[in-house]
């Protein structure tokens, strides 16, 4: 598959301008059957639809076909297998958003779609030659349904997910343009980027209209495929792109393991919520994490440019450190 440049930047405005019709179509049916109530660990005071996922999958879905089919060249059989699973998880999400399933269910279907992401890789991708080929896949795995769950998990106040998924996955089509990435993922970095553009106005604070899991589950998806398709031979890039939600989700999980709580329960002990709870505004919290990801986007864009294991070392340290920063900060706020 081959895209000319001034079809790639078609592809982002086609996705935003799909997204955002499909939310005014959708958004009376949202209010009258997927209405989100408040409750004691929610961040939102009134009653708000959710389920804008729903027109964020299906605008990067319908995109990354429609430029699949438009471009020259054989299409990516990948994309078939990853555009499944991606739906898969948004139907899983849809149906959690409005009845919830169990956690045993959840984890199955999720594992399913991990899974089939994981096939859809190419047979001789390997990241860490040191590693064995299996034990590598199993990383993966696990790292991957991690990913999915923990975009679920940070997406709790409006703008958050925008915040962090909308220079991310422009990182990632940027980094595509200058062949970091195969086409067909420049693709759906590139839609997927233009999705959460069109949503965007709907869910900028205060939101009328919340992502859902239909939403964030594929969202985490597609995240963890482009990520590994560029490990495969950036991984010091990889690993900076998504770090700060990586560490939010990853130490709230292990400060409520190592007091006992039930991680299944839903709860407000995450970084960003401490920092709502102690008097920081949505557009604060949420203005600081979009220019993080554009400093660790800067840092991931650094180490494409040159290959010194000592600069790679040092960009995954200034990134550790400015997560870091970012972390106690909104930690502080609640003291």
């Amino acid at each position: 598959m081959i895209l000319t440049y001034p079809q790639l930047a078609l592809v982002s405005v086609v996705g935003a301008a799909m997204s955002a019709a499909l939310i005014v179509a959708l958004r009376p049916i949202l209010v009258r059957y997927a209405l989100a109530r408040p409750n004691a660990r929610s961040s939102h005071k009134v009653p708000t639809p959710q389920g804008g996922g729903i027109a964020v999958i299906a605008s990067v879905v319908l995109a990354t076909s429609i430029f699949t089919l438009v471009a020259p060249g054989a299409p990516d059989p990948s994309l078939v297998v990853i555009c499944i699973a991606t739906i898969v998880l948004a139907v899983t999400g849809a149906a959690d958003d409005i009845r919830p399933l169990t956690p045993l269910s959840r984890l199955i279907i999720q594992s399913a779609a991990v899974l089939a992401m994981l096939y859809a890789l190419p047979a001789d991708l390997h990241i860490v030659p040191a590693l064995p080929w299996w034990l590598e896949r199993a990383a993966l795995f696990v790292g991957s349904l991690w990913l999915v769950n923990l975009t679920n998990f940070m997406d709790g106040i409006d703008w958050m997910t925008v915040a962090e998924v909308v220079p991310v996955a422009m990182a990632l089509a940027l980094f595509g343009f200058f062949g970091a990435l195969p086409a067909a993922a420049t693709l759906v970095a590139l839609a997927l980027c233009g999705a959460m553009l069109g949503f965007a106005p709907f869910n900028m604070p205060v939101a009328r209209l919340f992502l859902g899991d239909v939403g964030s589950l594929p969202i985490g998806l597609l995240l963890a495929w482009l990520l590994i398709l560029l490990a495969q031979d950036h991984l010091a890039a990889a690993i900076l792109l998504p770090l700060y939600y990586a560490a939010d989700a990853t130490i709230t999980l292990a400060r409520r393991a190592a007091t006992g709580a039930q991680l299944t329960q839903a709860h407000r002990d995450h970084f960003y919520q401490h920092a709502l709870d102690g008097g920081m505004t949505v557009m604060a919290i949420v203005s600081r994490v979009f220019w993080l990801n554009v400093a660790l986007a800067l840092l991931a864009a650094a180490t494409l440019v040159n290959t010194s294991l000592a600069l790679h070392v040092g960009a995954i340290i200034l990134g550790c450190v400015l997560v870091g920063l970012t972390l106690l900060r909104f930690e502080r706020a609640k003291t």
